[in-house]
């Protein structure tokens, strides 16, 4: 399927004025024009606060320990509480977006980032920071499950154009926090809770549009109320039968695990090989920032193929390519593997690109990307912490990256499967 392909259900509010917003139909033209241009800087500044969040603690976790007394058993479990958060959090976001609306929806998640980052930095012990991070990570949790759906829904003939727009924006936003937080926080004469208080800031910034596009409501709006176009009347398929799903799933969790891995472990691996920390740093600000341009080429090529396993593999072969690096000549080859791993982690945006294109439907995209994210990050939890238990006890990184590359494998052969031409809806005709 390409991203040419359009539907009744999913095109975009220039033709649809009638479902897509409240303004009458003699200003629609003036008004679509505005409302898409709203939707496009709503989504780019939502995609670059779904980060910030972790990557500013990662930069200060140490700080933050001492701070708050915490021990490391709990700093450990903390770094495993993002992708908890969003498998437990991104089930609930297909029944409130059907409920609200998926701009309301987003609109509350953008709020309650904000809520967290703001108290996070006056918790005084470690369950009150806890439950901070927990409550912004609920409201990056439903946002990460409705970007494909904002996207499906008002841009149909330009997925992978708007799918790269908002990757984009979430690898700059997770470089930015991971590279200034620190040099920030120094500049303003503070601690770590300045360090972690500065990104309320931008997460303000990114409610204001979607307070606007609150009313849109069209998901809200119950079937009899309104017309039934032929991909909406077609039912969605149970997601636990398709082979394509569970395809979905298992790439998106793998991939999750590789990235998670190599934001929490990478600056340690450099450091233990003699580079400096600070360098350690940079190296790690290189494997993110690879991520903002091509997280803008990939969705484009990959909806102009019918098939995006060859993408797959090349991204795999890549991150083969670096750990293997990483092993024989860690210091020598550090940035050119720097620069493989980042390339190797942008199968995320591959992977949200994909989820619009395996659905006909708006409510499939919905259900689908509900599915595949909450899903992957159940998967994804288990693999930094078996790193780290694995560097604990083995005393190097032979095995941590043995266990990186081995998990490259099924990532690329579920991807694989997953890029194949078909929807969840073509599997289910299949069926009956």
């Amino acid at each position: 399927m390409s991203d040419e392909i359009t539907t009744d259900e999913t095109r975009p509010p220039t033709h649809r004025t009638d479902r897509a917003s409240d303004v009458p139909a003699p200003h629609a033209p003036a008004a679509s024009v505005w409302l898409t241009r709203l939707v496009v800087v709503g989504l780019f500044l939502a995609a670059l606060n779904l980060r910030p969040a972790i990557t500013s603690l990662g930069a200060l976790l140490e700080d933050v320990r001492d701070g708050l007394h915490m021990s490391g058993s709990v700093a450990g479990v903390l770094t495993s509480v993002p992708p908890a958060c969003f498998a437990l959090f991104g089930f609930a976001a297909p029944r409130l977006a059907r409920r609200f609306g998926p701009g309301a929806v987003v609109c509350a998640g953008m709020l309650a980032i904000t809520a967290g980052l703001v108290i996070r930095p006056f918790a005084g012990g470690t369950a009150a920071f806890l439950a901070a991070s927990a409550l912004a990570l609920m409201g990056i949790a439903v946002s990460n499950v409705l970007m494909p759906v904002i996207v499906k829904r008002y841009f149909p003939d330009r997925v992978g154009t708007m799918t790269g727009l908002y990757s984009m924006a979430v690898a700059l936003g997770t470089a930015l926090a991971a590279a200034a937080t620190v040099p920030m926080a120094e500049a303003l004469g503070g601690g770590w809770r300045t360090g972690l208080g500065i990104w309320v800031v931008p997460a303000v910034v990114a409610v204001l549009p979607w307070l606007f596009l609150v009313r849109d409501r069209t998901a809200a709006v119950a079937p009899a109320a309104r017309p039934e176009s032929t991909a909406d009347a077609t039912p969605v398929p149970s997601l636990t039968r398709s082979p394509t799903a569970w395809a979905m799933a298992c790439f998106f969790g793998l991939q999750a695990t590789g990235a998670y891995i190599t934001m929490g472990w990478m600056p340690q691996r450099f450091r233990d090989a003699g580079i400096s920390a600070g360098t350690s740093g940079l190296l790690l600000a290189v494997i993110m920032v690879m991520g903002v341009p091509l997280a803008f080429v990939i969705p484009r090529l990959a909806t102009r193929m019918k098939q995006q396993g060859p993408i797959v593999v090349a991204l795999g072969v890549c991150g083969l390519i670096a750990i293997g690096g990483l092993y024989v000549a860690p210091v020598g080859g550090a940035w050119l593997w720097a620069v493989l791993l980042g390339v190797s982690n942008c199968s995320f945006p591959l992977a949200l690109t994909m989820i619009g294109m395996r659905s006909r439907s708006g409510a499939g995209v919905v259900r689908l990307s509900a599915f595949v994210q909450s899903t992957g990050y159940l998967i994804s939890i288990p693999g930094p912490l078996l790193v780290g238990v694995l560097y604990q006890h083995s005393g190097g990184w032979g095995l941590p990256l043995t266990l990186m590359a081995a998990l490259l494998v099924p990532q690329m052969a579920a991807g694989v499967v997953a890029g194949r031409d078909r929807t969840i809806e073509d599997e289910s005709r299949v069926r009956d």
